[in-house]
């Protein structure tokens, strides 16, 4: 099979798909390898290393995509790629198609198979190929929300750890799962005062366990919700229904609870949002303020830490690649459940309910 990695063109994004390695590896059991030049340098990894590695480098994405059967990509395909993409080729990436009609109608429309990242399941129902990058987005959301609470960001002017006679920024969490977990622990790390808050009480009970003393479980209900607002200095959304559209835990009208200089780190954003007034932003304007809150929205986070986040991604999706290149799309799923639950748009068919369901689409089991 001959797999293609397109340098990615989502602004500031400096991941990418494969690693050297990973080209390696496919070679070795021969399958054919197109990398676009450039690929890696916002990586750190430069053209030869994919050539010593037995890649074909081609100058443009169009001659990627015009002889790969199987893209590999590190996010969805921009407008400018809709075109490029044809009928009967595998596209295996992050998709988040829940948070976009116009990419969903364009993949429906080409009649390609559309493999994300973000709705493969494991046999202990974990989000394997979305971990990492979720990993990484907690950790950073803490990062984030203690430069734009900084006054000169628009922010409150609070030091997250404060110092000894000043109290602590307070970080309420909404959401304890992978992205949640991670930001809770640098949050601890910052020595703030920290809650938590989910549905789950089984989780919050593990998190109870796990969690340091300045990191408080709590369970997630309007009240709460209300209530924390009005103590946060920093909010973390971090909400997540895997293939569907995030739900709004804080309304428009919740924003007048906060204090001025606030700051909503928007984790969800990829799947819609968890805050009503979220929308998305990228690294070079990140942020916006509405009712005197700060906003960061950036919809691939993990983009700006792109060694970190390309080898993280990396060591979990190759395996998936070289399954997909040595059976075929077809064999793929039929062997693989992971795989086959990973597939939400098949042959101009959408096959993730939940996608289906966000855009009253027909849905198609596979």
């Amino acid at each position: 099979m001959i797999v293609g990695v397109p340098k990615e063109v989502k602004e500031d994004e400096y991941r990418v798909a494969m690693l050297p390695v990973g080209v390696e590896e496919l070679v070795s059991r021969g399958h054919q390898v197109v990398v676009q030049a450039g690929a890696g340098m916002g990586s750190g990894l430069a053209d030869h290393d994919y050539l010593q590695a037995g890649a074909e480098l081609v100058a443009s994405g169009e001659e990627v995509f015009s002889k790969a059967d199987l893209i590999v990509k590190v996010k969805e395909p921009m407008r400018s790629e809709f075109a490029l993409i044809r009928k009967g080729q595998t596209l295996f990436t992050y998709f988040h198609f829940a948070a976009d009609r116009e990419l969903t109608e364009a993949m429906v429309g080409s009649g390609a198979s559309c493999l994300a990242y973000e709705t493969l399941r494991d046999a202990q129902g974990r989000l394997p190929l979305l971990t990492p990058m979720s990993e990484v987005a907690g950790r950073m959301s803490i990062q984030e929300g203690a430069k734009y609470l900084e006054r000169p960001q628009m922010g409150r002017g609070i030091l997250l750890g404060g110092v000894p006679g000043v109290a602590p920024a307070h970080i309420t969490i909404l959401g304890g799962g992978v992205v949640g977990t991670n930001a809770a622990r640098i949050a601890a790390g910052f020595r703030a005062d920290v809650a938590i808050l989910d549905v789950n009480l089984d989780r919050l009970r593990y998190l109870d366990d796990v969690m340091p003393p300045n990191v408080n479980a709590l369970f997630s209900d309007r009240h709460t919700i209300r209530e924390q607002l009005r103590r946060a200095d920093l909010v973390i959304g971090s909400v997540l229904i895997p293939g569907a559209r995030a739900p709004y835990l804080v309304k428009k009208d919740d924003l007048k609870l906060m204090k001025p200089g606030s700051v909503i780190i928007d984790v969800a954003i990829d799947q819609g949002g968890c805050i009503e007034t979220s929308r998305p932003t990228t690294h070079r304007q990140p942020t916006y303020v509405v009712d005197d809150v700060v906003h960061y929205c950036v919809t691939n986070m993990p983009g700006a830490v792109g060694r970190t986040s390309t080898f993280a991604l990396c060591n979990v999706t190759l395996p998936w690649v070289v399954h997909i290149a040595e059976k075929g799309i077809d064999s793929s799923i039929s062997e693989s459940k992971p795989l086959r639950e990973s597939l939400n748009i098949h042959r101009g068919k959408v096959t993730n309910q939940a996608v289906a369901q966000t855009f009253e689409m027909q849905f198609e089991p596979v």
